[in-house]
């Protein structure tokens, strides 16, 4: 399912826990041939076939040793804790207006919402997190049915409300320590940010590196527009460019400084990459114009490491 989802419409709707569904069950139905089928259980151990039950999980190769039918087993996996932590700072609204209502930090939200989707099918605790300059919410992480819910009407909430706060900033680091202390040990701890802060990176990566620290396993999905943050896609015409963050503008024209500003992001986002593979941090580009199945696709590689 791609992210060409009419946003709009969901969130008139009121309903992101169905969005999510939409999402989670057509990656899935990729996957295997019925959704969810050999994929949120592990296998336990053999016990006899009892006669006019399902042959579906006979184990025929056990059956041609011994001449008798077993079952296979399977119980659910439990024993993961993951916390979603989520920028909300005003360079997540990028591109920011009434004809876009797919910004990076609905991208986000619709991802954090499939996760916690998935997540619950395979009955995993779930925890979430908002921040700025200052941590906005913090869950623990839970299983329950009324925990999931709030999970879901606090990101509503957040998608409802998400184009009308500006100039909000970004503390990175300070947050991301604070979460390595507040996460319960050996969490799978989920960023969703664009990593856009006036802090040097080094003190970004040594908040990243506490949360190694801590015991915890990491996936950074870097959010971004791609097209126009990365590789600078600008008709050639004057444009006046407005940091959301801070209000301040520049007017120029992008054929101007296109050579040099690619030339520097992507000297700053792979320095960056590198670092976070030193730190056995899954760094993840998560561009907003690109299919959702890549975001969850690097989730289940990241779990499959895990178990």
């Amino acid at each position: 399912m791609k992210n060409t989802l009419d946003i709009q419409n969901f969130q008139e709707l009121d309903h992101l826990e169905f969005l999510a569904k939409q999402v989670v069950e057509g990656f899935i139905t990729g996957l295997h041939k019925s959704p969810f089928h050999g994929f949120s259980v592990e296998f336990a151990e053999h016990r006899l076939y009892n006669k006019g039950e399902p042959t579906r999980h006979i184990d025929w190769k056990l059956f041609a040793r011994t001449d008798r039918l077993f079952v296979k087993r399977y119980e659910e996996e439990t024993n993961l804790r993951c916390q979603i932590v989520i920028d909300t700072s005003s360079s997540m609204l990028f591109p920011y207006g009434e004809n876009y209502p797919n910004n990076k930090l609905s991208y986000a939200i619709i991802m954090a919402s499939a996760l916690i989707y998935l997540l619950r099918k395979q009955r995993d605790a779930i925890g979430l997190s908002f921040f700025s300059k200052d941590i906005e919410l913090h869950t623990d992480a839970r299983l329950s049915t009324m925990h999931t819910k709030r999970l879901y009407a606090e990101l509503q909430n957040l998608l409802k409300r998400e184009n009308s706060v500006l100039k909000k900033t970004t503390t990175v680091s300070s947050v991301l320590h604070d979460i390595a202390e507040l996460v319960h040990k050996r969490s799978l701890v989920i960023i969703f940010s664009d990593m856009i802060s006036n802090e040097e990176p080094e003190k970004v990566l040594s908040a990243l590196q506490h949360l190694r620290y801590n015991k915890h396993e990491v996936i950074l999905f870097h959010v971004v527009d791609k097209a126009h943050e990365i590789e600078f896609k600008y008709t050639n015409r004057p444009h006046k460019f407005i940091d959301l963050e801070t209000g301040k503008s520049i007017k120029l024209n992008p054929n101007d400084v296109r050579n040099i500003y690619q030339s520097r992001s992507k000297e700053y986002f792979e320095a960056f990459k590198t670092a976070c593979g030193q730190y056995h941090i899954d760094f993840v580009e998560a561009d907003i114009r690109s299919d959702f199945k890549e975001v969850l696709a690097a989730y289940l590689i990241k779990r499959k490491k895990l178990y």
